[in-house]
């Protein structure tokens, strides 16, 4: 292996290759599907390791994949035969400035880090509703959103190591193009391996849980989900699950958030609780066990495929019904999740003032976990009853959220021969892309970063 014992001599992180113990934990992912057998996994310590493992790659002509949570079942946080530059050992840290209100957090951090951190200090910022993911660039939705909407919104600065092994601090008065592309554009342009993030002020309890309902309360529970999403508070949001119960029965599970007390919380959704749920699980916790609940349901070491739908018009009745009576048996373990939570702040940013393009729409996803190659079938017929309402609804604009999506393989075979493929990626950031195009003509013109939502260089575009 060309220049290996030369890297291992000036690299201050770990390298693991496969003869190395620890090789197996080291390609591991949430999602046993995206694993793949790397051929050395760099746990970096700083920019400098960075630099390092990109020169390694490069001279020997290399794949190179970023890992941060290794959450994404498409495996763009893992390299077959390649290298994996893997932030999450050493650069998974959030150190709070509490008179500035903002958090220092390095690249591999994971949103539980950040919640425990900041709220010690009676802070927080947007972080994802599962807490074990890193989340940040490709748009970060939360349900602290309808208060301070996307992760992107409240960052400040970014440190990132591009393709070329350039260090460069990114914020709005420093290299703001590329600043700007980061936001949304995900890892396209190179290995962020630090971020500020702007903190706000948070209570240390919510009122929090989750509430389980019978299938037959199904149209009654959707009128009251649409009375209560039309005059949402940008304090409150909730996750709604059509899945099973933990003895294996079709259920509906709602996942309630209220910023407040649990006396507030509970006036807040008694219609809700007016349905009679045949479980209760909600009661004022901790704000940093908040994100926990989705956690709790997708666990690592499972097959997983996702495939998601931005929805405009809040709960849909006819889309929830449709896809509970579609949702597969046994064979698959199976939930359709919403998430909704106020857009008002989101949507009023302008669509290019960040790469991530805004609307007022509200995140679905199918999730199947599965032990057969059945999942994705399954997943895309779950999904694209959705989609299909969307379609209606938006004049035939359907977008998916890329954080929440298995389809970003950016590689296809046209005559013998791989291509890059941004189909996906065209749809994903719709009028921003031109600008993404010349941004990676610039700072990737190689298209080192390819493994998620890959952006075709092109300087006129």
């Amino acid at each position: 292996m060309s220049g290996i014992s030369t890297l291992k001599q000036s690299f201050k992180g770990d390298i693991v290759t496969p003869e190395d113990e620890g090789y197996t934990e080291a390609i591991a992912r949430w999602a046993t599907n995206a694993e793949r057998r790397a051929r050395v996994v760099a746990f970096v310590k700083d920019t400098h390791d960075v630099v390092l493992a990109l020169d390694y790659a490069r001279k020997n002509g290399l794949q190179v994949a970023v890992r941060c949570g290794g959450h994404a079942p498409s495996g763009p946080s893992s390299a077959e035969d390649g290298v994996v530059i893997d932030l999450s050992r050493h650069l998974n840290y959030a150190v709070v400035d509490p008179e500035k209100r903002t958090v220092r957090v390095g690249g591999g951090t994971l949103c539980s880090t950040v919640d425990k951190e900041a709220i010690q200090h009676g802070l927080a910022t947007v972080t994802a509703s599962t807490n074990h993911v890193g989340y940040l660039l490709g748009g970060g939705y939360g349900l602290l959103t309808g208060q301070h909407g996307l992760a992107i919104d409240n960052l400040l600065q970014a440190t990132i190591v591009t393709a070329n092994g350039t260090v460069l601090t990114l914020s709005e008065e420093e290299n703001a193009d590329l600043f700007w592309g980061i936001r949304g554009g995900g890892s396209n342009f190179g290995v962020c391996t630090e971020y500020v993030l702007k903190l706000h002020p948070q209570r240390r309890t919510v009122f929090a849980g989750i509430v389980i309902f019978p299938p037959n309360v199904l149209d009654d529970l959707s009128n009251v989900l649409r009375q209560w999403w039309a005059t949402i508070k940008d304090n409150e949001g909730l996750l709604q699950i059509l899945g099973k119960d933990r003895s294996g029965n079709d259920a509906i599970i709602i996942s309630l958030f209220y910023n407040g007390s649990e006396d507030e919380g509970r006036k807040n959704y008694q219609k809700l609780f007016d349905l009679k749920p045949v479980f209760d699980g909600t009661s004022e916790v901790p704000f940093e066990t908040l994100n926990t609940v989705a956690s709790a349901i997708l666990t690592h070491g499972n097959n997983y495929h996702l495939d998601g739908v931005l929805q405009s018009d809040g709960p849909q009745p006819e889309v929830t019904k449709s896809i509970f009576k579609k949702a597969p048996g046994n064979k698959l373990e199976h939930s359709y999740l919403f998430e909704y939570v106020s857009q008002r702040i989101t949507a009023a940013v302008p669509e290019d003032a960040t790469a991530y393009p805004r609307s007022n729409r509200t995140a679905s996803l199918a999730i199947l976990k599965w032990a057969p190659e059945t999942a994705k079938h399954a997943a895309r017929e779950l999904a694209s009853i959705a989609a299909e309402a969307e379609a209606r609804v938006s004049g035939g604009n359907v977008r998916t959220y890329g954080n929440i999506s298995s389809e970003t393989e950016a590689k296809t075979t046209v005559d013998g021969v791989q291509v890059l493929d941004d189909s996906n990626s065209r749809v994903l950031f719709g009028p921003n892309y031109s600008r993404l195009q010349r941004l990676k003509a610039k700072y990737d013109p190689d298209n080192v970063f390819s493994k998620w939502f890959a952006i075709t260089p092109n300087p006129d575009a």
